[in-house]
């Protein structure tokens, strides 16, 4: 019946019957893991690493299962002496991105120091990409500000927060979220810091809840 997403319930039921029928070809953690229907193989070599696919290809074909190798992914990981010196390059297929220090998965960026600096810095930019696409409505001042509110809370904020539960927040990673998020109200309200307007003021006329409760929420949930 497929994955349901957003059901905690479903991938559970789905990675125990995985376990059970892939249980003598799975290797041990971390040279094996299995994420509901996302598989993640590790060895020394690519060869090594293709030559372990397809020992789960034939696995799954021979109990009726069928393994997608379009979506196949390659992280080919060089981690020098020092933090700083760290370099991952993605393989996706026959071409590299390197990047230096960093590498993105599932629309993260995960960092070889183990910091989430550039990932915060990421989703604001996609918070504010988003934000200009929809400026014709949300600097319009004929439309109310509780519309204007609703509709930040559909398009604008959940672009800022995907994926947000999982980071290992700091104050100045929620401090980072909050002015960002305070500034496109004000804008949304027509104005500035210059106006001396509380934000407490601003939020309760547009409708919308502070960034560190909705951060906190969601970890939660």
């Amino acid at each position: 019946m497929e994955l349901h997403q957003g059901s905690a319930f479903s991938p559970f039921l789905f990675a125990l019957v995985m376990d059970v029928i892939m249980h003598n070809i799975q290797g041990e953690v971390p040279w094996c893991m299995l994420f509901a229907d996302d598989i993640v193989l590790i060895d020394e070599t690519r060869r090594d690493v293709n030559e372990r696919l397809e020992v789960w290809r034939q696995g799954f074909e021979s109990k009726g299962f069928r393994l997608t190798r379009m979506k196949t992914e390659y992280l080919e990981c060089k981690f020098g002496a020092e933090p700083t010196d760290a370099r991952v390059e993605v393989r996706l297929d026959s071409q590299v991105i390197p990047k230096r220090g960093s590498f993105k998965y599932f629309g993260s960026l995960i960092q070889g120091i183990r910091e989430i600096d550039e990932d915060v810095t990421h989703r604001i930019g996609v918070g504010w990409m988003k934000w200009r696409l929809a400026t014709r409505v949300l600097c319009d001042e004929k439309v109310p500000p509780l519309l204007k509110g609703k509709f930040y809370r559909a398009v604008v904020r959940p672009a800022m927060l995907y994926e947000t539960e999982y980071w290992p927040v700091k104050n100045s990673h929620i401090q980072k979220m909050q002015v960002v998020d305070m500034r496109m109200l004000r804008r949304m309200c027509g104005h500035t810091r210059m106006y001396k307007i509380r934000n407490e003021d601003i939020r309760e006329r547009v409708g919308v809840t502070p960034m560190e409760d909705k951060m906190r929420e969601a970890r939660l949930r």
